[in-house]
């Protein structure tokens, strides 16, 4: 809900949308005046004061860059929302990394308009402050308004509200020693988000130091941790100081800490709670000042329930708990993802892709991506490498992804849909057709709001005919 609507303008030369988001925004209670082109947006923001322009990259006499620029030499400039279709993401990026404080994707949803505006007057409310840092080296530039900050990874993009808070929380607790346990499916960028929390913290001068748990034996795992003295076990000619040792001063994840065994889980519990430990085959105790950070992709509270994870290390490790949602619920933030790994696929491998073009953005907005983000990573390279011309096309994307449709079209949830669809269409045809095409009116007569009846228009490919 958007506590204080403010002024509003509007640029956007398809009439239709135009009239759409006017008519939505001033519902809101926002005083909403509308443009057509870049020339008289300008025009307009000579004349007039505006809390927030939403604004479209392409426009029909420029582009959204031109009117942002115009709209940071203000000695008072309002906030920028930029308004894109698939085909242009990579300019609503470079509009962002130019200073532009969000964008939204058409069609726009009710959701996500209500989230970003709230965003833009508590900005505009409060004056310029920090933005949630994410994580991006990929998307270098892009910028705060996204959700993203440069500096440690690339995956973690995103302007998601979960993202966001999931970057608030790796702000607040970087500072501190307190063990973190993060959770997420595997993909999601849970080693990303442990390093974001190191890079952030007073330890970022020294190691970060990264143990899966799961690729290893537990007689390995005992000595990858703790180290062994010479003669411990056949082969151990030297030496060798564990991870713990190796993180000293520094930090230690622990991904997959819930394939631990038993015995693991006691070690570990003693050397978490106390910061000591012997090495395999030693006598002698070791204290290490070691800031732990531990990841797992499995219910560790239901495991604690069925006895095969110990209670008291849940509540060692759990200290504070962040959440990685999965790729397929912030599908808003696919589009940044893709611009990121494109960039950064183009430059390593020295291919000349300009960007993702409509038809293969759709496909990738709406997989499933069960793979998560790792997957989308490895998506966008295969695309990159194969791809035969400027832009991405449904071509260079896995037969599986654009045949997911397809595969799942006999399972009975979707032979409902499919058979609900016709007279679906029917209906809302003929409802705009009763009321002269006049979306408000139709909506209501629908039971439903406009911003539901333009997705539906949008997925049925219903076109208002010409006047």
């Amino acid at each position: 809900m958007i506590a204080q609507p403010g002024s509003l303008l509007v640029v956007e030369d398809d009439g239709d949308v135009r009239e759409f988001l006017a008519g939505d925004l001033r519902a809101r209670g926002f005083q909403t005046e509308t443009s057509g082109s870049c020339g008289d947006a300008i025009g307009r923001l000579r004349e007039q004061s505006f809390d927030v322009v939403l604004c479209d990259v392409q426009l029909p006499d420029g582009d959204g860059l031109s009117v942002l620029r115009w709209c940071q030499q203000r000695p008072d400039p309002p906030v920028v929302i930029l308004l894109t279709g698939y085909g242009s993401i990579s300019s609503a990026v470079e509009a962002m990394r130019a200073g532009a404080d969000d964008y939204l994707t058409k069609p726009i949803l009710d959701d996500d308009l209500a989230e970003s505006l709230s965003r833009a007057m508590a900005r505009r409310i409060d004056g310029p402050h920090l933005q949630p840092a994410g994580v991006a080296a990929g998307a270098a530039g892009a910028a705060g308004a996204a959700g993203v900050a440069p500096g440690v990874g690339d995956e973690l993009i995103g302007r998601d509200s979960r993202m966001e808070q999931l970057f608030e929380l790796v702000e607040t607790v970087a500072a501190t020693r307190t063990t973190v346990l993060i959770q997420g499916e595997s993909g999601t960028g849970k080693t990303l988000t442990a390093r974001a929390i190191h890079e952030r913290s007073d330890r970022r001068g020294r190691r970060f130091v990264e143990v899966s748990c799961g690729a290893l034996s537990e007689t390995l795992l005992e000595s990858e941790l703790f180290g062994h003295v010479a003669g411990a076990f056949t082969g151990a000619i030297a030496a060798r100081p564990g991870r713990f040792r190796q993180a000293d001063g520094g930090t230690l994840f622990l991904d997959e800490i819930d394939t631990a065994s038993p015995a693991m889980q006691v070690r570990l519990l003693r050397a978490i709670q106390d910061r000591e430990f012997e090495p395999v085959g030693g006598v002698c105790t070791e204290r290490v000042d070691v800031r732990l950070i531990v990841a797992t992709n499995n219910d560790l509270e239901s495991m604690v329930r069925e006895g095969s994870f110990r209670e008291d290390l849940y509540y060692r490790i759990n200290v504070v708990t962040l959440t990685q949602p999965p790729l397929r619920e912030r599908r808003a933030d696919i589009p940044l993802l893709v611009e990121a790994f494109r960039e950064r696929f183009v430059e390593e491998l020295g291919r000349r892709v300009g960007g993702v073009d409509e038809g293969a953005m759709e496909y990738l907005c709406e997989y499933h991506w069960p793979g998560n983000v790792r997957e989308l990573v490895n998506v966008i390279e295969r695309a990159v490498v194969l791809c035969r011309g400027e832009l991405i096309r449904a071509d260079d994307l896995p037969e599986t992804l654009r045949r997911e449709d397809s595969d799942v079209s006999d399972l009975p949830g979707n032979r409902l849909k499919s058979a609900l669809a016709d007279p679906e269409r029917r209906m809302i045809v003929d409802s705009l057709e009763a009321y002269g095409w006049n979306r408000q009116q139709t909506a209501r007569s629908l039971g439903i709001n406009r911003t539901t009846l333009y997705k539906k228009m949008k997925r049925h490919g219903i076109i208002a005919p010409a006047h």
